[in-house]
């Protein structure tokens, strides 16, 4: 079992799936080099936990990057 992961942090990441589709992978660093240029997240552990969280549903969703 998970991590339960906070609702602002699943909101983050799905608007911007949804705005960037093409822009993430299924790779942890690409997504937080995208992140850096795509949103100002003030927070280095903010910035990973959203990181993460994209690459998670990648995985799922079982798209490669």
């Amino acid at each position: 079992m998970g991590r339960i992961r906070p609702t602002y942090v699943k909101r983050a990441a799905k608007q911007l799936l949804e705005r960037y589709p093409d822009i993430f992978s299924t790779n942890f660093e690409h997504n937080c080099q995208a992140l850096e240029k795509l949103a100002r997240v003030e927070s280095k552990p903010l910035k990973n936990r959203v990181a993460g969280y994209i690459t998670a549903l990648l995985k799922q969703q079982g798209r490669g990057g």
